[in-house]
This record gives C-alpha cells, structure tokens and sequence, in this order.
C-alpha cells in the first residue's frame, strides 16, 4: 500500500522504460516530503507524453492545449497565490509551440514552477525532431538529419535574467528532488529542466549517453554570476552539468502589485453580480 497522499492507482499510457515514471514519482515524493496536501497543490500541462502527468498525479490538475500551460498556470496563481503551482511539459510542448509564453513567464516572474520533460525528440507523435534535437540526428521524420539548430534553453533563460535556472537527470532520483524541492521553494518562475529518455523514438540520447556525460555542478560554485551560469550553459557533449545553473533575486509579478501580494486571494474574497453593475453600465 502506498501511503503517499499524490499517490493515484492508474494505468498509464508511457513506453515501458520511459523516464517520465522517475520524474513522478521523484514528485510525488519532493511533493510529500515539502509537506503539501493534495488540495494545495495544482498541476498543469498542456499536450503530449510528459503533459499527461496530471492524469497520473492525485492533485488539482488542468491539462490544456498544446503550448499553453503556462498562460494557465499564471492565471490559477494569481486567482489564488496560496496555491502550488507548477507545469509538466515536454521539450516540444514547451520550447517550441510554448515558446512564446516561456519568454513572458521568465519576464513577469509569476512564483510557478515548470518542469521541462526534455527528451530531445517529439514522443507523442511519433519522433520527430524537437527544439533540443541535435543537428543532422536522424529521427523517423527528419530521414536525413534535422537540419535547425537546437533551442539552449537554459542559455535562453540565463540570459532574459529568470529567476531560477536549473538542470537534472530523470536516471537520477537523489539529484532530481533536490532540483525539484528548491525550484518550489524558489520565489518566482522556476525553469528545471530534466533529461528524460525515451526509450521508444530516440535512440541517441539514451540513459547511458547521459549517464556518460552528466556531471555535478561543484558546491562552491555562484549561481549568482551570469557569466559563470552561461558558461556552463553552452557546455554539452563531452559533458553536462547538472544542478542550479543561475538564480536572480527580484520580485514575482504578484508582489508588485499591492492588491494582489497584501489582500487575500482572489478566490477567497466575497463578490456578488452588483459588483460588477458599474462597470456593465459603461456598456449601455
């Protein structure tokens, strides 16, 4: 018996092998072990293979169109900023058709956190190339090669000064918590970013290319230094850093406005349909 309360008896639809079950259950455990009940939590997604993690997950959860959690996740925070909110989408979901909506979310710093489920390769429908697709890699659409360079995304979010800039490893449970309980715990938009297999559609970046290649980011490195962080963003093949890339301090997007950061949520305050007859009259 399973006594974790985001525990939630359900078959799913992932490849056997696939490394979206680490990423689960590394949250539902990072999720328990925070402290938070189920009622306080929601998880939002939009279209493909990690998008259906809100199905698997015993939470609040609104899965959406695809490219589209994260407008979502904004508006269920700031409706009720006592929520945890946090996306699961995939590297496709999220950096290409949600491309747009990860630059203002990195701009308006809402206090959200998005876990990108980067397989390098689209898995829902069938293994086309993705954004983070290597250059000139064969994928069962692309028969000669991928011929766009790859979207860094770290490189991009270091860069636009996010919040919170990191990476982990979904063969690495120990490591993707810790990842996973400081990108909650950090105080605006949180981007961590996972490398997931998957076992079925791409059989370049498998679980032993990463094993070979992931390293540690060293403890006395300064997440604080731009510079630093964008180094280590731009390094790749011959070795991967996992851990906290970047942090910035500045204030989320509900903090600046007073209504919102010193009043009580939205959903909580009492409004009646005379409240809104001033504004309805404008309209006569």
């Amino acid at each position: 018996m399973n006594n974790n309360p985001f525990h939630f008896d359900c078959k799913t639809s992932w490849c056997p092998g696939c490394g979206n079950f680490g990423i689960i259950e590394a949250l539902k455990e990072t999720l328990q072990e925070l402290g938070l009940k189920p009622h306080e939590t929601v998880a939002v997604s939009g279209i493909g293979q990690a998008a259906k993690l809100p199905h698997y997950i015993n939470s609040n959860g609104f899965n959406g169109l695809h490219g589209r959690a994260l407008p979502v996740a904004l508006g269920i925070k700031i409706a009720n900023k006592d929520l945890t909110v946090f996306v699961n989408s995939g590297d496709g979901d999220s950096y290409g058709e949600g491309g747009n909506h990860l630059i203002h979310n990195i701009r308006r710093n809402i206090d959200i956190t998005h876990f990108v489920h980067n397989n390098q390769i689209y898995g829902l429908t069938k293994g086309q190339g993705s954004p983070t697709t290597a250059l000139n890699q064969v994928t069962t659409l692309q028969f000669d090669g991928v011929k766009s360079y790859p979207f860094n995304p770290l490189a991009f979010a270091i860069s636009q000064d996010c919040s919170f800039v990191a990476r982990t490893f979904s063969g690495d449970k120990t490591h993707m918590k810790a990842m996973m309980k400081a990108a909650i715990e950090n105080k605006g938009y949180s981007l961590l970013d996972i490398l997931q297999p998957c076992v079925t559609f791409n059989k370049v970046n498998t679980f032993k290319w990463y094993k070979d290649r992931v390293y540690y980011i060293d403890e006395n490195y300064d997440p604080y230094s731009k510079e630093e962080a964008f180094k280590k963003a731009l390094e790749w093949d011959e070795g991967i850093p996992i851990g906290i890339l970047y942090r910035s301090k500045k204030p989320t997007f509900i903090d600046q406005f007073h209504h919102l950061k010193d009043g009580e949520p939205l959903t909580k305050r009492n409004w009646s349909p005379q409240d809104a007859k001033a504004f309805m009259n404008e309209f006569y």
